[in-house]
């Protein structure tokens, strides 16, 4: 990588961010983007926080997640849109920025549409290790569109789950799905007939569908002692997965209430239901799981210091591995203070003017 005068932002496109997580490998950036969400989680009061700024329309929502400590802002522009597939274009595509706090300068820009689908996965998996049972081994996942792989291969490597099983309404996304997991070692998929049966026997259920609709994915019958549901798929108004019934039977844990209740499962449920952040759990500051019998659920919708934390990762990567290009996002001026003199520099017109 080229060295980078002062104003110059670093640049990772999704080419570039396709190439880190190659030469890193999937394994080490779930694991590396997890340890930063863990750390970050540690720093929650460290954190000027708000509840992610949503344009929602008819096929889907247009958001803007914003976060910052004291050194460093970020955000990261996203969409959700369900139908995008008959277009070719993904469900969710994203990138985002980096920012010095102290001047304001754009430190570096990034593709967030793959790096948003490991993130995802590794905040899952942080969740379920401070959640779930020791020793789950068998996981359900219900929906296995464009998430499911990473949340496969987040929960296989970063908890031991060995077994996968699977189950979507379109045969052919579940065939994708264990196509592309073949050759994992030591991860065995089940393709199932329904949920309930996918469920049947699981430790860990989650559910990653796409549909904007309140479905009932997971229903109370479905249930079993010590199950852990990782909701995954409820992430805006009016979009759910659980039957209200499943929350009000489980201890439920969110990312941060004032965007959950808005946006999550919860959002069936009133004002004053009661829910516990992770980072309390991480802290050391609440109890997570109540008993071996107990039911848990994560109603996570994705919250911004997560993209910090996937940034901060993909910022320390392109510096050890020397990816990624400067680009002259700010102009660059030799006196702060007259900005016109860009183009008196360059324009024939305005020089003969001058």
């Amino acid at each position: 990588m080229a060295s980078r005068h002062p104003f110059s932002t670093l640049y990772l496109s999704a080419p570039d961010v396709i190439a880190l997580v190659q030469r890193k490998g999937i394994e080490q950036c779930l694991r590396g983007i997890a340890d930063n969400i863990h750390a970050d989680f540690l720093r929650w009061s460290a954190f000027d926080k708000t509840a992610r700024v949503a344009s929602h329309s008819r096929d889907g929502v247009i958001e803007l997640m914003p976060i910052a400590d004291e050194q460093t802002y970020a955000f990261k522009y996203v969409n959700g849109h369900p139908r995008n597939t008959r277009w070719g274009l993904p469900t969710v595509m994203a990138f985002g920025v980096l920012a010095d706090v102290a001047t304001g300068a754009p430190v570096m820009v990034s593709e967030l549409t793959l790096t948003t689908a490991l993130r995802t996965a590794a905040m899952s998996a942080v969740a379920a290790r401070a959640l779930a049972r020791p020793g789950a081994r068998t996981m359900a996942l219900i929906g296995n569109g464009a998430q499911s792989e990473f949340q496969a291969l987040a929960f296989h490597h970063l908890l031991g789950i060995d077994t996968l099983r699977l189950f979507d309404t379109d045969p052919a996304a579940t065939a994708k799905l264990q196509v592309n997991l073949q050759g994992t070692a030591g991860l065995r998929t089940v393709a199932c007939a329904s949920t309930a049966e996918a469920v049947r026997g699981a430790d860990i259920v989650t559910t990653v569908t796409a549909d904007k609709t309140n479905a009932t994915i997971l229903t109370p019958d479905l249930l079993a002692p010590g199950m852990h549901v990782n909701a995954v798929g409820g992430d805006c108004p009016g979009k759910t997965e659980l039957h209200a019934d499943v929350l009000r039977q489980a201890q439920v844990f969110v990312e941060y209430a004032p965007q959950t209740r808005i946006e999550g499962d919860i959002q069936q449920l009133p004002a004053d239901f009661a829910v516990t952040e992770l980072w309390e759990v991480l802290a050391g500051q609440h109890t997570g799981r109540a008993g071996d019998a107990a039911v848990t659920v994560f109603d996570s919708v994705g919250f911004a210091l997560e993209d910090f934390s996937a940034l901060r990762f993909l910022r320390d990567a392109a510096t050890e591995l020397g990816m990624g290009q400067p680009i002259e996002l700010i102009p660059e001026l030799s006196d702060p203070k007259d900005l016109f003199a860009v183009l008196r520099s360059c324009s024939p017109a305005l020089r003969a003017v001058a």
